[in-house]
């Protein structure tokens, strides 16, 4: 008799304080970059699938905001986005920055997942900038805080063990369905992803006073087929205009490179001829106008 082999599915979510890298680690896992990275904290907004898909099962993977103190509307939108997701999946990984003291962020994070009862990971990243003796010291100062159904120091930046951790995810996950085709990597819309790369370039470039304050909207997208070019016009939101004045630059020369940076991702991601028109307006205070906040996507009822 042959045995029937059971199909394992489920969500992961990452979840911790900002900058600990759970972008990176959600890029790495699924083998594309589907969430923009930056060293600014406070860089992903929204949730953002990325799948994994084996013969075996499929792992979900939701990369949440993180888990910080709310300034303002958008802020508790992020927060409480993270916090809803802790319900709604199958395992947790706690990650935190191992070469990073522990900080009161990764305090909040830990008395957030004291209630959850699902399965927590530990996930210690960016163990590659760290002496090995000095991994065992983060891992037992969180033991000594709660107990974790596995502990695993990855390098997202390098890869290291990361196919580890997902073979230990899809042991975890319960039999369920396939929810996505096997050739689906994200289930997020290309407008999204459009959107979230010139802002991504804009954090890059900008001083410290702008990344927080910055939104893109994509207008119009048209796929021209006398050319196979797809032209793109997008705006790009800041709340004063001294931040406008940076964004443009001297003659224009930061929108400049923006775009040029953009474009050069974006071709290569969609495989095709891009043509990228920017501007740049001002929206006062848009992070707490709640039309603004819904005109960009962000529930304000979580």
């Amino acid at each position: 008799m042959s045995s029937v082999k059971i199909y394992q599915s489920g969500f992961v979510a990452l979840v911790g304080r900002p900058n600990v890298g759970k972008s990176t680690l959600l890029n790495a896992m699924v083998g594309k970059k589907l969430a923009i990275v930056s060293p600014r904290p406070q860089t992903t907004r929204q949730k953002i699938r990325g799948i994994w898909t084996t013969e075996r099962g499929q792992v979900i993977f939701i990369d949440t905001p993180g888990i910080h103190k709310p300034k303002h509307r958008l802020g508790q939108y992020m927060v409480g986005l993270a916090n809803s997701t802790l319900q709604e999946v199958d395992v947790v990984l706690f990650v935190i920055d191992g070469s990073d003291p522990f900080r009161p962020g990764d305090a909040m994070v830990s008395e957030r997942l004291q209630h959850v009862t699902t399965p927590v990971f530990l996930v210690v990243n960016k163990v590659d900038a760290i002496p090995k003796q000095n991994v065992l010291r983060v891992i037992d100062h969180y033991r000594q805080q709660r107990s974790f159904t596995e502990v695993v120091p990855v390098s997202a930046r390098t890869g290291d063990q990361v196919e580890s951790l997902k073979e230990l995810l899809l042991d975890c996950m319960p039999e369920g369905p396939q929810y996505y085709p096997e050739d689906e990597l994200t289930d997020q819309p290309e407008k999204f992803i459009i959107e979230e790369i010139i802002r991504e370039k804009v954090l890059q470039l900008t001083r410290d006073e702008i990344p927080h304050s910055v939104m893109v909207e994509v207008e119009n997208m048209d796929l021209r087929q006398d050319n196979h070019v797809l032209y793109l016009r997008a705006i790009i939101y800041a709340e004063r205009e001294s931040q406008k004045g940076i964004i443009i630059g001297k003659s224009g020369a930061m929108l400049k490179q923006v775009g040029q940076l953009a474009r050069r991702e974006l071709e290569g991601l969609l495989g095709s001829k891009v043509f990228l028109e920017l501007w740049v307006k001002v929206k006062n205070d848009w992070r707490n106008e709640s039309v603004w906040l819904k005109r960009f996507g962000f529930d304000e009822e979580l």
